[in-house]
């Protein structure tokens, strides 16, 4: 029974083994399948006790899996704590540590980026060219910063929002979605950067500690033109983040992509409109919009400052030119497939127009 027991159980575990895209390298095999092959080859020297190596397992074994179509590149591993001379061969001093193998020389480097998915593919396609054919999430927004790249960044002319963050973070997890979203609802958006800092990752650990950072996820803002951030201690929904920064960035995002209903409008031009509506002759209402615009040049918004005085030209020529815009605008947004740049154009000229037209049915009602 007992015998019977362990012929069972050893059955299993070949076929959770037989699952496994990555290669299990020993000193016997090293050579002749990294070295002699030819193959370019991503290695992690691992240790089963180490937590860090387990939080990486799931996501090295899915990395295996989108590239095991090919012939062409090797996701293998070694458990350096049994087999510790490859460790000292390789000179491995902690866990987890990947080595890049080019198939050409047996001099690896080390790698040192993220250890998410998306980090890790992008790193071999950018090495062998070769493109993973699972399907990955949509190319990312997020701006992923390094030690080197972090000081590029920030103090520019654009505001930044960075998350601090952590491989094995349960509420890092629980933000990533999130984040991407965010990212994506800003992509559109010149002057703000949705930005991430693995702060356990070699190539970023020195910039987590400049900023003090001791727990995960910690988000900070970095104003434009400022190293100086301030802690963001608000909401952690998309809706809040969107909110913070249209606040802090003047900018007019809605939660979920787009714009929102206040884009490319302007109070002081708004008023005019009021006014035209209220009376004002045409011709004055329109000088009056043009002069008002001058002093918005300097506004990120400008060019739809200008579009209120296209608005009051076509009504020059037309008393009827915003309402049937209007409607011509909407129908087209109502088809969808537009480029985002193109939505984001379309939804704030009608805001602009809804102005003119809700007023002008009030006209037409008194």
């Amino acid at each position: 029974m007992v015998l019977l027991k362990s012929f069972v159980l050893a059955g299993l575990t070949a076929v959770v083994a037989a699952k496994s895209a990555v290669l299990d390298l020993i000193p016997s095999n090293f050579d002749e399948v990294v070295l002699k092959s030819g193959k370019p080859t991503l290695v992690e020297f691992f240790a089963p006790w180490c937590g860090h190596c387990k939080n990486l397992a799931p996501v090295y074994e899915e990395l295996a899996h989108a590239f095991e179509f090919t012939k062409d590149v090797q996701i293998a591993k070694v458990d350096a704590d049994a087999e510790r001379s490859l460790g000292k061969r390789f000179g491995v001093q902690g866990f987890p540590t990947l080595k890049w193998f080019d198939g050409k020389s047996d001099k690896p480097t080390e790698y040192n980026g993220g250890r998410d998915l998306e980090a890790l593919t992008a790193f071999i396609t950018e090495k062998t060219g070769i493109k993973s054919k699972k399907k990955l999430a949509p190319p990312s927004s997020v701006a992923y910063l390094t030690d080197a790249t972090f000081k590029n960044t920030i103090g520019g002319d654009k505001h930044v929002l960075v998350a601090f963050t952590a491989p094995w973070c349960g509420h890092c997890k629980s933000l990533a979605p999130t984040w991407e979203s965010l990212a994506t609802t800003f992509a559109n958006e010149p002057n703000v950067v949705i930005a991430k800092v693995d702060a356990e990752a070699e190539n970023s650990k020195a910039t987590a500690n400049d900023y003090g950072v001791t727990s995960y996820p910690t988000i900070k803002f970095f104003p434009k033109g400022s190293t100086t951030p301030e802690d963001y201690n608000g909401g952690r929904s998309e809706e809040a983040f969107v909110a913070f920064l249209n606040e802090q960035a003047g900018t007019h995002r809605a939660a979920g992509g787009g714009v929102d209903a206040t884009a490319g409008t302007f109070a002081v031009l708004d008023e005019i409109v009021t006014k035209y509506i209220g009376g004002t002759p045409l011709t004055d209402a329109a000088a009056e919009v043009k002069k008002a615009a001058e002093s918005l040049k300097e506004d990120a918004q400008y060019k739809y400052a200008e579009y209120y005085i296209r608005v009051f030209d076509k009504l020059s020529k037309s008393d009827s030119f915003a309402a049937k815009e209007l409607a011509r605008l909407e129908g087209i947004l109502k088809k969808g497939g537009l480029a985002p740049t193109k939505l984001d154009e379309l939804t704030t000229k009608t805001n602009i127009l809804r102005k003119f037209v809700e007023k002008v049915t009030g006209k037409d009602e008194l």
